[in-house]
């Protein structure tokens, strides 16, 4: 290692260059690494990376180091590479409505710099404030508004990534039409840094809402909550943003001491669901958004419900389903993210209980939450200590339908799900992913161990 590290010195020079602790300290937990890379700009992540190849070293990308499924650690062989420093808004073309932004620019200044314009990033996601453009482009984010706007993907109109060997791939057009061969920048989108690492982005910008609604409703019965999102979607229509769903117990963890959290509706409905609204009129958003709920109150689907009718009410509601901390406080807790039909979804929680009850009893808890209307559930679920994570892997996925349903909803594979990516990804379709890696990454450099297992040459 230590003759790379001269070379990398020479190269990015020696600020951008950290060994022992001070690169420790920095770096994802569980992290062996005694290397980090800060580049300063492209051309820096160009020529460490042209180095790394040469001497067969393996990189691994770290941005605001708020994933889940531990896709940034590294190994004690490993250069770590962080965009710290590359954190420059370049451009906010209001005419071409998108936003041009280095790797490192957390999701919310990237959101607040558009909004200086009366713009929108159409991605929000809890982690705003640490999660990185590039972070959220690799792993494909999604967040709290993909039912409207999708996730990252579909935010991107273009970037630049550099390749194994170090060579820049430019793809950073501002059209939004292109269909001038392979649409490159999809490879590098929710590749979590193993074809390539994403150093610029150009986002597409929206329009900034002059109306925005929320309400928390309750409901009892999947069958009405089911409807209740048929009627909210049928009214709403284009501006239904959000539709986030609460079971029981979460909503109770997070209205009850010393959870910061009041209790907005009564507690004991099954489930309560944040609808949220955004549109170009203020008064006249908020009219359609309490006529769809006196619709769905007149057919019997609503139990409770109420209407923020300021800022600091809205904070208050989304605070609920935001304001994490709560899920850790009995002790370690295993986070879950799947994607599954919605008709699937009630049977599959109750599957789910039903048998983590079985095999731990009442040593376990496990709250759900989620993009329902996206047909993404969240599961923390507590269970016998760390030494309980396989079973509890094996009751989550073993319990999901095959190929009907995805172990990884928006979180990623990384290291904590490889071993179950075969749930959800046929045969050939993960030969096909082998055969991309072995062409843009030869050696086996990028982010190796990662989203499933390759051969790397000798």
């Amino acid at each position: 290692m230590e003759p790379l590290i001269a070379q990398l010195r020479q190269s990015i020079g020696p600020e951008s260059v950290l060994t022992g602790a001070d690169a420790t300290r920095r770096m994802a937990p569980g992290s062996r690494s005694s290397v980090l890379l800060l580049p300063r700009d492209t051309e820096d992540v160009s020529r460490a990376l042209a180095l790394c190849h040469q001497a067969r070293r393996p990189v691994v990308a770290q941005g605001g180091l708020t994933g889940l499924v531990h896709g940034a650690v590294c190994g004690v062989e490993e250069v770590a590479l962080a965009f710290d420093r590359m954190r420059r808004i370049e451009e906010v073309d209001v005419l071409n409505r998108c936003l041009t932004a280095q790797a490192g620019v957390p999701l919310q200044a990237a959101q607040e710099a558009a909004e200086e314009v009366g713009l929108m990033v159409p991605v929000d996601l809890g982690a705003r404030g640490s999660a990185t453009v590039g972070g959220t482009v690799a792993t494909n984010a999604g967040g709290t508004r993909v039912l409207r706007f999708g996730m990252m993907r579909e935010a991107v109109l273009g970037l630049e990534a550099v390749l194994a060997d170090g060579t820049v791939v430019d793809s950073r057009g501002k059209m939004l039409k292109n269909n001038a061969g392979y649409d490159l920048k999809h490879l590098f989108i929710g590749s979590e840094g193993t074809l390539g690492l994403v150093t610029r982005v150009v986002l597409r910008l929206r329009p900034l809402p002059r109306g925005h609604h929320t309400a928390l409703v309750a409901v009892d019965g999947f069958e009405r909550l089911a409807r209740f999102l048929g009627v909210m979607e049928a009214n709403l229509q284009g501006e239904l943003t959000s539709f986030e769903v609460m079971w029981r117990s979460f909503y109770d963890l997070m209205t009850t001491p010393p959870s910061r959290g009041r209790p907005i509706l009564p507690a004991g409905c099954e489930y309560y669901v944040l609808v949220e609204t955004m549109g170009p009129r203020a008064e006249e958003g908020g009219e359609t958004l309490l006529a769809a709920l006196a619709q769905a109150e007149s057919q019997g689907l609503i139990a409770h419900s109420a209407v923020a009718t300021s800022a600091l009410q809205r904070r208050e509601m989304w605070g609920l389903r935001e304001e994490l901390d709560p899920l850790k406080r009995t002790g370690p807790v295993f986070s879950y993210d799947v994607s599954l039909p919605l008709d699937a979804m009630e049977d599959y929680v109750a599957r789910v209980k039903a048998r983590l009850a079985e095999r731990f009893g009442a040593a376990h808890h496990c709250h759900v939450f989620g993009h329902l209307a996206d047909g993404n559930l969240h599961l923390s679920i507590g269970a016998g200590g760390s030494d309980a994570h396989g079973d509890v892997d094996d009751i989550v996925y073993g319990t999901m339908e095959r190929q009907t349903s995805s172990v990884s909803a928006e979180h990623g594979i990384g290291l904590l799900k490889k071993g179950h990516l075969w749930r959800s990804r046929s045969e050939a379709e993960l030969s096909v992913m082998r055969v991309l890696k072995q062409a843009l990454d030869p050696h086996g450099i990028l982010n190796p161990g990662k989203v499933f297992e390759v051969q790397r040459p000798e």
